[in-house]
C-alpha cells in the first residue's frame, strides 16, 4: 500500500543518524507503513483514513486471514465490498492492496498478462508484518496526536500541487508547514518528506524517483527537509 520503498535506503541512514537510544519514532502520516516497517524500536503510526488503519492492524496482528490468491478474494467481492461500511478488515485491506494504484477503493488491479496481483502481495505482507511487531497504529490526524517528549518525527503529508489525494479533504499545507516550526521548537527532531518546502527549511537530500502509475509517467525528485532553527 503506497510506497516510501524506492528512497527508504536513501534517507532512512540520514535520519536514524539522529535518532537516540530509546528515542520513540513517530509518523504522523503513516500511509501504507512502507518506512516505518524498517525501523527498530518504539515506533507510532497515525493516519486519517480509518480504513487504512484497519488494514494495517490485519497486517499486523492477523495476517493469516488474508486472501491467498483471486479465487479466495474475487473482483465481485471486491466491487461489492466497496458499496459496504468495510467493517471487515480484510475488506479494508482489499481496498488499497488490489486496487489499481493502491488507491482507495479504485477499480481492481488486472494486467494483460492475467497476474494475480491477490496472491502476489502474500509475500510482501508476511515480511511486513513481522516488521511491524509493536507498532502502535492509531487513526488520529496529526494536528490531534500526542507525541512523546523529544520523539523524531518523520512526515510523509500529501504533496502539494499534486493530484494524488484529490479524493481527499483539501490539505492545509500552510498550516502544516507552521506545526512543524512548532514540533521543532518543542524539542523533537522533524524531518519531511516532499517535493519543496518553505524557505526556512532545508533540503538535506534530493533524488530522483521514477513515477511509473498512470499514463502520465515521469521522474520525480523527491527530497528531505528539515527546519532551520
Amino acid at each position: 500500500m503506497g510506497s516510501k520503498n524506492r528512497i527508504a535506503k536513501h534517507i532512512l541512514p540520514i535520519m536514524l543518524a539522529e535518532r537516540k537510544p530509546e528515542q520513540w519514532w513517530v509518523e504522523p502520516f503513516v500511509g501504507g507503513a512502507n518506512m516505518i516497517d524498517k525501523v527498530e524500536g518504539k515506533r507510532m503510526g497515525f493516519d486519517v483514513n480509518p480504513y487504512l488503519i484497519r488494514a494495517l492492524c490485519l497486517i499486523r496482528d492477523n495476517p493469516e486471514k488474508i486472501p491467498k490468491n483471486n479465487s479466495e478474494y474475487t473482483e465481485d467481492m471486491f466491487n461489492k465490498a466497496k458499496l459496504t461500511d468495510l467493517s471487515n478488515p480484510v475488506d479494508c485491506f482489499a481496498m488499497f492492496q488490489y486496487s489499481w494504484g493502491c488507491i482507495f477503493k479504485g477499480s481492481w488491479r488486472r494486467d494483460r498478462r492475467g497476474t494475480d496481483y491477490v496472491k502476489q502481495c502474500v509475500k510482501n505482507v508476511m515480511i511486513q508484518s513481522t516488521n511491524i511487531q509493536g507498532v502502535e497504529f492509531r487513526c488520529q490526524s496529526y494536528l490531534e496526536i500526542n507525541i512523546p517528549e523529544n520523539s523524531l518525527i518523520y512526515c510523509d503529508p500529501p504533496y502539494e500541487n499534486t493530484a494524488s489525494y484529490k479524493n481527499e479533504e483539501v490539505f492545509d499545507h500552510n498550516m502544516f508547514w507552521r506545526w512543524c516550526r512548532t514540533k521543532t521548537k518543542e524539542g523533537h527532531t522533524v524531518f519531511i518528506s516532499e517535493y519543496n518546502a518553505p524557505a526556512d527549511f532545508e533540503c538535506i537530500w534530493e533524488g530522483t524517483i521514477k513515477n511509473n502509475m498512470g499514463d502520465n509517467s515521469k521522474n520525480n525528485t523527491e527530497k528531505l527537509f528539515r527546519y532551520k532553527v
